[in-house]
């Protein structure tokens, strides 16, 4: 009798423990996709909602040069025309940092889903090395951080330059 009172719920408390990891493992597991349409043409609208202001507050765009992009989403925030409460400007202001952090390094844009959400990110190849450019203005922006634009990317530059595979003689 005293057995079964305490070795039964211990038992059950075990057997509900395994139970209960089982899925937490399943939902960690992170789904990748290629964009979708609607993926291309949220990011186009995002790109031309940018190219907008900086076409309208400094008579130039988006070059993909990445020194001269770099300082107009620098100037962007300087001059408070994106504030920290314009998430969408601000996530807009990251796919740029994306492109460029794309075409340097050589990765693409997937669909990253898990647990917590779906979100746009930086791919390398097919490696499990992502970035999520997206909201690394955002996010410091809103937490009032004023770290530099270039020292962003230079860290996720870095960040994502140490796992690639280098090829012999580069």
């Amino acid at each position: 009798m005293v057995i079964t009172r305490f070795i039964l719920p211990a038992l059950l408390l075990c057997l509900l423990g395994l139970m209960a990891t089982q899925p937490v493992a399943a939902q960690s597991e992170a789904r990748i996709s290629e964009l979708s349409l609607l993926d291309h043409q949220y990011m186009e609208q995002q790109r031309t909602l940018l190219e907008d202001i900086t076409r309208r507050h400094f008579g130039r765009g988006f070059s993909g040069d990445t020194d001269s992009d770099l300082q107009l989403l620098q100037s962007l925030l300087d001059q408070r025309l994106v504030k920290p409460s314009q998430t969408r400007e601000l996530q807009a202001m990251g796919m740029i940092l994306g492109d460029l952090l794309a075409a340097e390094l050589k990765l693409h844009w997937v669909i990253y889903e898990d647990k917590l959400g779906r979100s746009r990110a930086l791919r390398d190849g097919n490696t499990d090395n992502f970035l999520f450019p997206m909201t690394m203005i955002s996010r410091r922006q809103e937490a009032g951080s004023n770290t530099a634009v270039a020292v962003i990317y230079r860290k996720a530059y870095d960040i994502m330059a140490a796992t690639q595979t280098k090829l012999p003689f580069q």
